[in-house]
């Protein structure tokens, strides 16, 4: 489900996520494991970033209502590491591909944090654009796997463990499970951007 942009907000945050998108497919093209393992370790942040603002914010206002939203962000972060290890257990990255998850969680951890801290809105709404595209990037993966161009290989045994799966399950499996996470922190998120609407 696609959230059109209704102002200035979401086109900027819109035009973000495609100009990411547009790296990541002439970068990693149809190596869907290894986009993962690089998009996963980016897309760990937001949450992470996130809990732990609002989690100051209330320590500084001393108020108690912000427990729900710091734990729905934390358990979103969490998630996506748990996508993050996942994938480095099927896709097995190679050294270059190491380094370009610590040059990217250091550029975008910085840059989400002031996009948060300034423009919180925009930041859900960013969010909300990149999981977007996650769902269609693992609806991508699966087609590759139905197709044939990618081994349906057994499932790690730590996808197995987190999600409950079948001992028997496969990567196909395990692409479902991770792009319907995907599709809640879409909602989510999206969510979050639109209650500072309602709250003006």
């Amino acid at each position: 489900m696609h959230y059109a942009p209704l102002n200035l907000s979401d086109k900027i945050a819109l035009f973000f996520t495609k100009s990411m998108r547009f790296f990541a497919d002439t970068f990693f093209k149809k190596r869907y494991g290894h986009r993962a393992v690089v998009l996963e370790t980016v897309a760990g942040v937001p949450g992470m970033v996130a809990g732990m603002w609002n989690h100051l914010i209330s320590l500084r206002k001393m108020q108690v209502g912000y427990g729900p939203k710091i734990r729905t962000l934390l358990a979103e972060a969490e998630n996506e590491r748990m996508h993050l290890m996942t994938f480095i257990a099927i896709a097995q990255p190679n050294a270059f591909e190491r380094m370009l998850v610590l040059i990217a969680q250091a550029i975008f951890w910085n840059f989400f944090f002031l996009i948060y801290v300034f423009f919180p809105r925009t930041a859900h709404r960013i969010v909300g654009y990149f999981e977007e595209e996650a769902v269609y990037s693992y609806t991508e993966y699966l087609k590759e796997i139905d197709e044939g161009r990618t081994p349906n290989i057994p499932a790690p045994k730590i996808a197995i463990d987190y999600w409950n799966l079948s001992p028997n399950a496969t990567l196909r499996d395990v692409v479902i499970a991770v792009r319907a996470d995907e599709a809640k922190h879409r909602d989510v998120n999206h969510e979050y951007a639109c209650e500072y609407d309602r709250s003006i």
